[in-house]
């Protein structure tokens, strides 16, 4: 069974099918790629709650940045936040993100908690 949240024409907050959360992409508010991925990791923790899941239970993280030059940055916030021996399987490259201010967007599939 899909379930889907947050739907709109373009697409859906949140897809569970079956026990794997799919989110979809996440951006975040600041200056710097630090404080927006803070944000997106903000977002994805709250929705991933929301569906039943956690940080402990990310499958995989595909992380898109505007500029490659950022990626110790970027990874400075993503290790702090990402649960010791919980790493999900994960890509990072360099992409035009949807709109020139946005430095990082966050791409997050999940298990749902055991129930």
């Amino acid at each position: 069974m899909i379930e889907r949240q947050g739907t709109g024409d373009r697409m859906s907050t949140i897809v569970t099918h079956g026990n794997v959360v799919y989110l979809c992409g996440q951006v975040g508010d600041g200056a710097t790629v630090e404080e927006q991925t803070r944000d997106c990791l903000r977002q994805v923790e709250t929705l991933l709650e929301q569906a039943g899941s956690s940080k402990t239970h990310m499958l995989q993280a595909i992380i898109w940045l505007a500029d490659m030059a950022d990626f110790d940055a970027m990874n400075s916030v993503w290790d702090a936040w990402v649960p010791t021996g919980h790493a999900p399987a994960r890509a990072c490259g360099e992409a035009r993100l949807a709109h020139p201010e946005y430095k990082v967007e966050i791409i997050v599939t999940a298990a749902r908690r055991d129930t």
